[in-house]
């Protein structure tokens, strides 16, 4: 039997660990998920478990390679960002993983922008508001000034995904979508990582940076494989869409957090975008990608939860829920958030949630309404006022929800939305940005199954 031709993608989530297998057309031919549980770090705060994502990584992939079905001739690496992992000189791990949503210490962070601020020039120039452990490049300053004897230890830090190609490379490189995202290591005008970079010396445990398309051609097993050197997930997500669509468009993937990605933008971050919770991604051509996020998937849940329990309903029954215009027409009429956010902002929301709807179906439209605003505001944000851009895509785990599509399909009319439940996005980016091939022009409609949506008629 003649084997398949595929390259291979691990495209790691916080919480999803996924495995593919794409064919030369980049049709997908198989897939594996995982999850892990968490484990702490020395203060007892949760982060990934390294240990165990490793050794899924190695066994998944010398499994794939025996397999009679398929002839693994590539390998690249997808992960979430603002997370370092750093090696000692003999190539072992010494720290935990620490978690991006980690607290650090205010006063610490307060001085580091007064001896390299002020803030809103850095934050511009870098692309990265203040957002503690969530701008990696604050995670090694910590770890400089707060554990200094385990810095002394560091050879090399990695981001996540070119740690992920150093498992089967041995080769440790830094990359540009990883060291482009809020980090607060690049300099946007420069091109460069930033002054403050050069003055801690924090250069110095910073690999050499290559492009992300990148490869490294190797014997892995006994067999040549080429060996990808990883991308940012977010980045990733937008290789399909920026190759596949020949107009600007805004893309907002959904999960854990909902990213709006604008990948046309020509200017430095303003300080007004900024406090709209703005940030600077990075294309794989190092140019910046005008993004704005919101912790949507983690609030869902949290909501999601709450109305279980509260109208003593299963957990599951928010999936059932179908857009309903008399239920939405009603509480539009006279419309009062009621929701108090966990991980949002609160600053026009009520002081407690307090909920007046009789059945679960109301208060879920209620929710939606109220989350479907913020996600609108989010969208404005990363478009900057381009009007030129006319097109968007959603995709991830909220593309199949019926209500808030329709809710955004509504409050964005002037826009021509399409939406995939396709959960391939950044692992096929990732399987693209190590290929040859070009798109054609059907590429999002074969591959993505891509959804148009019409604003419902208002009466």
């Amino acid at each position: 039997m003649k084997k398949l031709k595929v390259t291979a993608v691990f495209d790691i989530g916080k919480t999803n660990k996924k495995f593919f297998l794409f064919d030369k057309n980049f049709k997908e031919v198989y897939r594996e998920y995982t999850r892990f549980e968490e484990i702490e770090d020395e203060d007892g705060y949760p982060t990934e478990n390294l240990a165990a994502l490793q050794n899924w990584l190695k066994d998944l992939f010398h499994r794939i390679l025996e397999a009679e079905e398929y002839n693994v001739k590539a390998i690249n690496f997808s992960t979430y960002g603002a997370s370092f992992v750093h090696l000692d000189e003999n190539g072992q791990v010494l720290t935990p993983l620490y978690n991006y949503l980690k607290d650090i210490d205010e006063a610490f962070v307060d001085d580091f922008y007064k001896k390299y601020g002020p803030e809103i020039e850095l934050s511009t120039k870098t692309g990265s508001p203040k957002s503690g452990m969530l701008n990696s490049g604050l995670q090694l300053y910590w770890l400089k000034h707060k554990q200094p004897e385990v810095y002394k230890k560091i050879k090399y830090s990695l981001h996540l995904p070119q740690y992920l190609s150093y498992v089967f490379t041995g080769i440790p490189l830094s990359e540009y979508t990883s060291i482009g995202c809020h980090t607060a290591l690049w300099d946007y005008e420069k091109k460069d990582y930033h002054q403050w970079v050069y003055a801690e010396e924090i250069n110095k445990i910073l690999p050499p940076l290559v492009s992300t398309e990148t490869s490294i051609n190797m014997n892995y097993n006994g067999k040549r494989i080429k060996i990808g050197v990883g991308i940012h997930d977010s980045s990733s997500a937008l290789i399909p869409y920026i190759r596949g669509s020949k107009k600007p468009f805004v893309l907002v993937s959904t999960g854990t957090w909902s990213v709006s990605l604008n990948p046309y933008s020509k200017s430095l971050l303003t300080e007004q975008e900024m406090q709209e919770d703005c940030i600077n991604y990075m294309r794989i051509n190092g140019k910046a990608v005008k993004s704005s996020k919101l912790l949507l998937g983690n609030e869902y849940k949290h909501q999601v939860t709450f109305l279980s329990e509260y109208f003593k309903v299963p957990y599951e029954q928010h999936v059932s829920v179908k857009f309903d215009y008399d239920t939405y027409q009603k509480l539009e009429s006279d419309f009062t958030p009621c929701f108090q956010w966990k991980y949002l902002s609160n600053k026009n929301a009520p002081k407690e949630t307090v909920l007046t709807h009789t059945t679960y179906e109301a208060a879920y439209h209620q929710l939606m309404i109220e989350l479907t605003h913020l996600q609108v505001k989010n969208i404005e944000a990363a478009k900057g006022g381009d009007e030129s851009i006319k097109r968007l895509f959603l995709d991830g785990g909220f593309s199949d929800n019926d209500v808030f599509i329709k809710l955004l399909s509504h409050y964005l009319r002037d826009m021509k939305l399409r939406s995939t439940s396709s959960s391939l996005g950044s692992a096929l980016g990732a399987a693209i940005v190590i290929s040859d091939s070009k798109l054609n022009s059907k590429f999002l409609k074969e591959n993505y199954a891509l959804k148009k949506h019409v604003p419902f008629i208002i009466t």
